[in-house]
């Protein structure tokens, strides 16, 4: 009796303990113990950081996952970027990609990826603007008196960057060369250390995404100058584009989106893409970037592909018209 008691005993115990192990399969698979991370390439604080923290919390939730943001700051992006070229393409590592993506792949030598090839199309978010800035002791009134005020002192004034072959740098260095510009080049790590350095007076011009300098409108330390935008901002309104301020045909702005390492399977591509659809239709998620001056913008994976090689092409043709090149 005993020993039937026992034997009993242990196939009960033992099909418990299987039921458990089914029942944490399970959630696995379902997405209850998944870790997605967002790789920023660029510092906290920069564009990418900022966008990638306002929609975090709720893609995990869309997805069963915890989402974390990761940053990995150096060499214009590239560090991050690479990072993500060569992880596994399972879904669970992402890359807050930017205009800076196509950008470095015409102003640097070499890489150790190909920014089309090695990457997943995962979900576009929307585009950005950018603005020409200046710190307020320079008492210029607008875009054509900052320009007739560094060219009269060539090579005298600097102006800071979010780094190396970022968006903010390719920026002003083709504003710079379609005015004629010469002004000496500041890399930091991210916008916001950018943005900073002219609100310090330490240097004289900043190409800041709207993200970046929207906040600052009001303050007497720096004048937005221009909008580099085809068409005035909706976010700024009041302030005129480059092209209107004696640059016509010069406009400059940046997409904003997930890549993936390339070859993620398409089930678990349209997955995210889906997801992140839902998350971009939130009203609370839509009010943090159009707070930031985000333009929101969603596109299948099959369509933002599309977008990342028209931007190759016109990547090409920024960098040649800057003449910047990078080591």
């Amino acid at each position: 009796m005993k020993t039937c008691f026992l034997k009993f005993s242990f196939r009960v115990g033992l099909s418990a303990a299987l039921c458990v192990l089914c029942m944490l399969s399970a959630g696995g698979a379902n997405g209850a113990e998944r870790l997605i991370k967002i790789i920023v390439p660029f510092g906290p604080g920069a564009v990418q950081d900022t966008v990638a923290r306002t929609f975090s919390n709720e893609l995990g939730l869309a997805l069963g996952a915890t989402v974390i943001i990761e940053n990995h700051a150096g060499a214009g992006g590239t560090i991050g970027t690479n990072l993500v070229a060569k992880a596994a393409p399972d879904g669970n590592t992402l890359l807050m990609a930017a205009a800076s993506q196509t950008l470095a792949g015409h102003l640097y030598e070499k890489l150790p990826y190909d920014p089309v090839k090695d990457f997943s199309t995962v979900t576009l978010v929307g585009y950005s603007g950018y603005v020409i800035a200046a710190p307020t002791s320079l008492a210029v009134k607008d875009l054509k008196d900052y320009i007739s005020y560094i060219k009269a002192k060539p090579g005298q004034f600097n102006y800071a960057s979010a780094g190396n072959g970022s968006a903010s740098h390719l920026g002003m260095a083709s504003f710079l060369a379609r005015a004629g510009l010469q002004m000496q080049h500041i890399p930091m790590k991210a916008t916001g250390d950018a943005v900073n350095e002219v609100l310090a007076n330490r240097v004289q011009g900043v190409t800041a995404a709207t993200i970046g300098v929207v906040g600052f409108r009001q303050d007497a330390r720096i004048k937005l100058l221009a909008y580099t935008g085809v068409k005035r901002s909706q976010f700024l309104p009041e302030l005129p584009t480059v092209a209107e301020s004696g640059l016509p045909g010069y406009s400059f702005d940046s997409w904003m989106g997930l890549l993936g390492p390339a070859n993620i399977p398409k089930a678990q591509n349209d997955q995210i893409n889906n997801a992140m659809i839902k998350v971009l239709a939130e009203s609370a998620v839509q009010d943090r970037l159009l707070r930031l001056g985000l333009e929101i913008q969603t596109a299948s994976s099959e369509e933002f592909e599309k977008i990342l090689r028209q931007d190759w092409i016109n990547a090409g043709v920024i960098v040649k018209a800057s003449g910047a090149k990078l080591e």
